[in-house]
């Protein structure tokens, strides 16, 4: 590498490639990790960090005498009073990290404060196990194809979801602790952070084989880190060892908001086969039954998911547009496919598809329930409903948008308490199962989130 551009090596296509380096902005989260996991490798990025001011409101809170600087001469010397304060003990990386850690401040505040700060970091990747040539999960045996590979019409999701159920086991806490730092590796690499590779709940860390030589490792996130409404699990599958792709589920009573996304080198394998499993496995752990993917997944602003025509891809699954006149389009788009089996949807024809959300109602779910529903509507009419700030948990301010609450029985009053309980400290699957069981709140609720007051 020495004398050539590394710059092509910091593609997400190839980024991570033994031997090369890459630079990116990490959140607090993900920086703190990688530092700890890669102390030698890791540093902040002066050469690049264009917004050195901002530096001062946040190295005053640290080094008071800095202050003697900023604000009232210019161009302070950060640099130098960063290299005093060290003494050379570390990277600076480190040093920042450490002296955060002493602030007296909630694990969100401290980070709010380091990613105001938006600072780039170079990491050497080295050629050890980190490296994308070479990182994979320790031991696994080899599944080869003696067939041709599943093909999409070879797939059945209402099938597979009634099929029989995935064998899943609990990680103990180091198991957890392992999976977790090399799924954290293998996406900074890639320089993608999912909410929950960055607040992991390890003490909830499962294991699931998929079959064909496809594993997957998922979790929650901690109660300190959980959304106010919606269940949170992500997780990363593996094929035959190596890191194929992530999914993300955001989930409300028995519906799921699923995020999918395959890395490039498998993206012409079984991925019908395999997204149908996902949906199967998380129906299986979280009672959901109604699957939604979000208008950037198929092409909203997003100019990859128009390329690859992935609003097709879901549609052959069976998902159906709740847009009407994104539904009409997708009619008369596959009336011309029958006429004429090589036509093909135009890029513009496939952005107007992507105009909104698309749904697959699993065996049992109620037809149409959740078309018009958006969590955003629900959670705007609640904040209007409480008039301001509130301490109270966003779960609680939901009651003020029930207009029969004094006729709930003390079932189901009790019953939403435990919902309340385990949003706060238990396990969200059993948040969900719970919701579940309350068919009066889950009225409110899904009638809250289609009415959006102005």
């Amino acid at each position: 590498m020495a004398g050539s551009n590394p710059s092509p090596f910091e593609e997400p296509e190839i980024s991570g490639i033994a031997g090369t380096s890459l630079s990116a902005v990490f959140s607090y989260e993900v920086a703190r990790r990688l530092a700890a996991r890669h102390p030698r490798n890791l540093d902040i990025a002066w050469d690049r960090y264009e917004d050195i001011d901002k530096l001062g409101p946040v190295l005053t809170r640290i080094l008071p005498l800095a202050a003697e600087d900023w604000p009232v001469e210019a161009h302070a010397p950060f640099l130098q009073w960063i290299s005093a304060a060290d003494r050379g003990r570390g990277t600076s990386l480190q040093w920042f990290i450490q002296s955060l850690e002493s602030l007296p401040l909630a694990p969100q505040d401290r980070a709010g404060l380091y990613e105001s700060l938006q600072l780039p970091l170079t990491w050497d990747i080295g050629n050890g196990r980190t490296s994308r040539s070479r990182l994979r999960l320790p031991g696994r045996r080899l599944d080869c194809h003696e067939q041709p590979l599943l093909r999409r019409a070879e797939v059945s999701l209402e099938k597979e979801l009634l099929g029989p159920a995935i064998p899943v086991k609990r990680l103990s806490k180091p198991e957890a602790r392992k999976i977790l730092d090399l799924i954290l590796d293998t996406s900074a690499m890639r320089y993608r952070e999912l909410y929950g590779f960055s607040h992991p709940d390890d003490s909830r860390v499962f294991h699931a084989d998929l079959g064909r030589g496809v594993e997957i490792f998922f979790c929650g996130v901690p109660p300190q880190w959980r959304l106010p409404l919606r269940a949170y699990h992500c997780g990363m599958f593996f094929k035959n060892g190596v890191p194929a792709g992530y999914v993300e589920l955001l989930s409300l009573f028995e519906r799921a908001e699923v995020g999918f996304n395959l890395y490039y080198t498998f993206r012409s394998g079984e991925t019908a086969w395999l997204y149908a499993r996902l949906l199967h496995l998380f129906r299986q752990v979280l009672g959901v039954n109604c699957f939604s993917v979000d208008p950037y997944q198929i092409g909203h602003e997003n100019p990859e998911a128009v390329d690859s025509g992935a609003v097709w891809f879901y549609r052959k699954l069976g998902f159906r547009p709740v847009d009407p006149e994104a539904a009409k389009l997708m009619y008369r788009e596959e009336g011309k496919m029958r006429q004429a089996p090589a036509y093909r949807s135009s890029l513009s024809t496939l952005r107007k598809l992507a105009k909104g959300y698309i749904i697959f109602e699993g065996p049992g779910a109620e037809a149409g329930a959740w078309d018009n529903f958006q969590i955003r509507t629900l959670a705007l009419n609640a904040q209007r409903a409480s008039s301001g700030p509130a301490p109270a948990p966003g779960l609680a301010l939901i009651l003020k948008l029930i207009p029969d609450l004094a006729r709930w029985t003390e079932p189901e009053r009790l019953l939403f308490t435990q919902i309340l309980r385990a949003k706060e400290e238990s396990d969200e699957a059993r948040y969900l199962r719970l919701m579940q069981r309350h068919p009066r709140l889950r009225a409110a609720m899904l009638r809250a989130g289609r009415n959006l007051r102005r």
